[in-house]
């Protein structure tokens, strides 16, 4: 039977991608090597980790705009400890938009560092929403952010003008939808959700917002020294950039970002139609600010639950249960879940009603 996976990371990649990545497992390059074994200062993976940053670059628009792309070990949670390293002043101060649990993660970080202004938070509603109509301090180091919310299924959809340095975590929906990245001037994402396998992440930050915090960073937290060392500092996780590379690749070749952001549209569409038609099933997040990338949502009466979860277990489903710390259900549609798996939810859905309503 077909699966359909939804878990919202490590999640699914494209078919193509396991292909390749499982041929390069037994011969990378025909070199009668494993990926898993080659030197990391081999001429062929050097060739792969140059490719890798460069592409990253290239979807975003960021090419010859004074950015680097680094790929870098400790997943997005290192990015909240390395950003105020990097960026905030010894006298300074930063800002923060706090959407769910990793933007907390994030702030409980900065504060070790120095004074960390919340400039607007939705904890008053479980995260539900994200704040509006908030005043970022224009004396603060930078404003940071995080785009995309697994936990609660909310997405900025919009970003402001700060008049100073713009940092996002765009862990679960990076290269999933077109903006303009050259307004970030720092963006981290751990690789799991649109990218590649657990255990590397993208880094991607405008050198010229570096140097300037009159600090010692500690080499391996130090972004330059990442940069002069062409991301090989230390040994890179060798599989995690080579399958981020890979699924790069398959995005360039469906057509980048704008090809990728209409399937996400669509597929985001079809369910979001079905829980708001569907009584037996509500959505948490509020309508503006719903997630393209994650869809939550829970049953209208849950005594049915054991009912549902049998239906879409059965049907090749795999991942739907929500968070821990909400409940209910959690769609995730990253880059790689075609439609197709979004429609076989969405039948278990109606079949669902069906059977209860009679």
């Amino acid at each position: 039977m077909k699966k359909h996976n939804y878990s919202a990371g490590p999640c699914i990649l494209p078919q193509e991608v396991f292909q390749k990545s499982a041929a390069a497992i037994l011969d990378f390059n025909g070199s009668g090597l494993s990926i898993l074994e080659i030197s990391h200062r081999s001429k062929d993976f050097i060739a792969v980790m140059e490719q890798a940053r460069a592409l990253a670059l290239d979807l975003l628009g960021l090419t010859g705009k004074g950015y680097q792309a680094l790929f870098l070990h400790g997943g997005a949670s290192l990015e909240f400890l390395m950003t105020p390293y990097n960026l905030m002043t010894k006298a300074g101060k930063a800002a923060y938009l706090e959407t769910g649990t990793w933007a907390a993660g994030a702030i409980k970080e900065a504060k070790a560092f120095g004074e960390t202004v919340v400039v607007a938070s939705s904890k008053d509603q479980n995260f539900s929403y994200i704040p509006k109509d908030y005043t970022v301090p224009t004396d603060a180091d930078y404003f940071h952010c995080t785009s995309n919310n697994t936990i609660f299924g909310t997405q900025m959809k919009t970003f402001p003008n700060t008049g100073i340095p713009m940092v996002c975590d765009m862990s679960s929906d990076i290269f999933s939808r077109q903006m303009d990245f050259s307004k970030f001037d720092l963006i981290y994402a751990g690789a799991q959700k649109n990218m590649g396998p657990a255990g590397v992440t993208l880094v991607v930050v405008k050198e010229s917002i570096l140097g300037k915090t009159g600090r010692q960073i500690p080499n391996m937290l130090n972004l330059q020294q990442h940069i002069e060392k062409e991301s090989m500092y230390n040994t890179p996780p060798v599989f995690a950039v080579y399958t981020s590379l890979l699924t790069l690749q398959w995005l360039k070749n469906l057509g980048g970002i704008a090809a990728i952001e209409q399937i996400n549209n669509a597929k985001a569409e079809l369910l979001y139609n079905e829980i708001d038609r569907n009584p037996l099933f509500k959505g948490t997040a509020v309508n503006e600010d719903r997630s393209v990338m994650n869809a939550t949502f829970v049953l209208a009466d849950e005594s049915h639950a054991p009912v549902f979860d049998e239906m879409w277990k059965a049907a090749g489903i795999s991942g739907l249960t929500g968070h821990r710390s909400v409940g209910g259900y959690r769609a995730s549609m990253y880059n790689a879940l075609p439609l197709e798996s979004v429609q076989v939810l969405v039948d278990v859905m109606r079949e669902f009603e069906q059977k209860v309503s009679g």
